[in-house]
C-alpha cells in the first residue's frame, strides 16, 4: 500500500487525526500495536480502514475475510457518500458520548458506530439489486453486533447509537440527519402488515433507552424520546413524550436534543 503524501492527508482532517492518534496510542501501550498498524496506520484513508474493519468483523466460515473486503472497497469506491457520512457519523460520536475521547475509538471499540458503518454498505449492495447479498451482511451484524437494521431502511449522517445492544430498525423506517439513540431501541411495526409500516424520525431527535417507535407515524424534528417509552402516535416537533404509550409532557427543552444529550425530564 503506498504511503499517502502529508499533502493529501491534510485534506482529510479525520483521517489526519485518527492516525495521530493511533501513533501516540502505539506509543503509549506497544501491545496495541498489531491491532492499530493493521487496523488504521496500514491504511491510506479512512474508506480502506473501515473496509478492513468490515471483512474482519463480519467474515465466517459462510463468507470470507476477502471477499468481503472487496464488496466493501466497490461501495466505498462507487458511492463516496458512503465515506463522506461515515466522518459525519465519527465526529457525532466524539461530541456526544462522553465515553469517546479519541476519533480512533469508534472505529476499533464501539458497535454502534461499526454497525451503522457496515449498514450503510448493506444499504449500497440493496440499492444495487443485491438483495441476498445486503441480507447476508445484515445478519452478520446482528449476530455480531446485536445491531439489526434491515438493509432497505434509510438512515441520514450524523448517527450516534450508544452502547447499541439490541437496537432493531426495521425495512421502511426512516431516520433523519443527527439523531442520537440509546441501546434497545426498536423502530417497529405494529403487527403483520405489509408495505409501509416502520416510523420516520425527523433530524435532531434523541431516542431514550429503550424506547419503542411503532408504525408508520412520523416523529417531528428535534423531538426527545423518554427512555422506556411505547410511542405509538406521530409526535409534533420540538417535544418530549414519555409514557406508555408516550404523551407529550412538554417541550424539547433546547434546539437539538440529540447533540445535548440530556434526558433528565423536568416540570415544565
Amino acid at each position: 500500500m503506498p504511503k499517502i503524501s502529508q499533502k493529501v492527508q491534510t485534506l482529510d482532517p479525520v483521517w489526519s487525526r485518527v492516525c495521530e492518534e493511533g501513533r501516540a496510542a502505539v506509543a503509549n501501550e506497544p501491545l496495541l500495536g498489531g491491532l492499530i498498524h493493521s487496523s488504521l496506520l496500514h491504511h491510506a484513508t479512512l474508506e480502506r480502514a473501515l473496509s478492513y474493519r468490515f471483512s474482519l468483523k463480519l467474515a465466517s466460515g459462510e463468507m470470507s475475510e476477502q471477499i468481503l473486503r472487496e464488496i466493501a472497497d466497490e461501495a466505498y469506491t462507487l458511492d463516496p457518500e458512503i465515506g463522506q457520512a461515515a466522518r459525519v457519523d465519527l465526529v457525532a460520536v466524539y461530541e456526544r458520548d462522553p465515553a469517546c475521547h479519541r476519533y480512533l475509538q469508534p472505529i476499533l471499540y464501539f458497535k454502534g458506530y461499526q454497525a451503522v458503518q457496515a449498514y450503510r454498505i448493506g444499504l449500497w449492495l440493496w440499492t444495487q439489486g443485491r438483495q441476498d447479498l445486503a441480507y447476508f451482511v445484515q445478519m452478520r451484524v446482528s449476530e455480531v453486533f446485536g445491531v439489526d437494521i434491515h438493509p432497505a431502511a434509510r438512515i441520514g449522517r450524523g448517527i450516534m447509537i450508544d452502547h447499541a445492544h439490541s437496537i432493531v430498525i426495521g425495512e421502511t423506517a426512516q431516520v433523519g440527519d443527527n439523531v442520537s439513540m440509546l441501546h434497545s431501541v426498536t423502530l417497529g411495526g405494529t403487527g403483520k402488515e405489509d408495505g409501509d409500516r416502520h416510523p420516520k424520525i425527523g433530524n435532531g431527535v434523541l431516542i431514550g433507552a429503550g424506547a419503542k417507535v411503532l408504525g408508520n407515524i412520523h416523529i417531528g424534528h428535534c423531538s426527545r424520546i423518554a427512555a422506556g417509552s411505547v410511542v405509538l402516535q406521530d409526535i409534533p416537533p420540538c417535544k418530549t413524550v414519555a409514557g406508555v404509550p408516550a404523551r407529550v409532557v412538554g417541550e424539547a427543552g433546547c434546539a437539538q436534543p440529540s447533540l445535548t444529550m440530556d434526558q433528565l425530564i423536568t416540570s415544565q
